[in-house]
């Protein structure tokens, strides 16, 4: 039928129609909270480049879980803090068995038994340089950075942690680390990596929050060029290939197309991270109903896009609204 026997707006007349023909909806049960958890006991600081953000440890830590839960929260993603003195060249600290990170997992899983603690998995923040993986002379050193990453991932699956997700785009890491854990005894633990993580400007906040920022950036050398669509999709592919559980898409709001085409092509679970610099912008751009509304509509188009989950700093007050 054509105009005027078909007529769209009849969808749209009262907010009880237009609820009953909304075709997303983002819940709490899609989110993924964010957590910073320091080398320090007991922490209740200000993350002050990530609005709303804190550096939160021990009790803090399973006060900030057992919120997260109440509010149907499904999964926390945990970044490890450690002190810039246990930073050195070899990462060391990564797979320490009192790290931060595996003490957050620790002090999670108790105060919130139910909760899915998921742990980044990269070096950044534990060399003393900066970059993602280990240097070999001037170049990042894929190889021996995965040896580091295996003994990582099992000190963080020890601890608890239910997925790991390696954030560092080094090949062959899904496959590398599914060896690990498995030869451990952890064939349980699940893998997120962040398979298609575009070497984006948008990860400013984030990355002089974990003062993680090198001298001279080699990430384009790791992370994906963000003209690259195709090969972002390669990624993807090799990952699940691997043995990848859930794959991730990164940063989300620039990367709407690659979500779709993800989609489209893989049947895998897909995560969308919305990233610090998308979420301060938006969070300075508005204030009450209005930056709900910004901060809602960017969630729904993430969602709408393909994702399955959604990690941002906004899931405590999406999720209680």
């Amino acid at each position: 039928m054509t105009f005027p026997a078909t007529r769209l707006r009849r969808l749209r007349t009262t907010p009880a129609i237009r609820d009953m023909v909304r075709e997303t909806r983002v819940t709490a049960h899609d989110l993924i909270m964010p957590v910073f958890a320091p080398a320090a006991p007991d922490t209740n600081q200000p993350l002050p480049q990530i609005h709303g953000m804190r550096l939160l440890s021990g009790a803090p830590l399973a006060a900030e879980a057992r919120e997260i839960q109440a509010l149907g929260i499904p999964a926390v993603l945990v970044f490890g803090m450690p002190h810039k003195t246990a930073r050195n060249d070899a990462a060391s600290a990564a797979h320490a068995a009192d790290g931060p990170i595996q003490d957050a997992v620790r002090t999670l899983k108790r105060a919130a038994p139910g909760l899915t603690v998921i742990t980044d998995l990269c070096l950044c923040e534990f060399t003393d340089h900066g970059h993602c993986g280990l240097l070999r002379g001037d170049r990042i050193d894929n190889d021996a950075t995965l040896a580091c990453l295996q003994r990582a991932a099992v000190s963080h699956a020890e601890a608890g942690a239910d997925v790991i997700a390696p954030s560092g785009m080094m090949d062959g890491v899904v496959r590398s680390l599914r060896q690990a854990l498995d030869d451990a005894g952890h064939t349980h633990v699940l893998t997120m990596p962040y398979s298609a993580k575009f070497a984006s400007g948008f990860y400013g906040p984030f990355k002089s929050a974990t003062d993680s920022i090198p001298g001279e950036s080699r990430h384009a050398t790791h992370q994906l060029d963000p003209a690259n669509a195709d090969q972002a999709l390669h990624e993807i592919e090799l990952d699940i290939g691997e043995g990848a559980d859930i794959i991730m898409v990164k940063p989300a709001l620039p990367s709407l197309d690659i979500l779709r085409a993800a989609r489209e092509r893989f049947p895998a679970p897909l995560a969308a991270y919305q990233v610090s610099g998308v979420y301060n912008m938006l969070w300075q751009a508005a204030e009450g109903e209005d930056r709900h509304r910004l901060m809602s509509e960017i969630l729904t188009c993430i969602k709408r896009a393909g994702a399955d989950m959604i990690v941002t700093y906004y899931a405590k007050q999406a999720a209680s609204r």
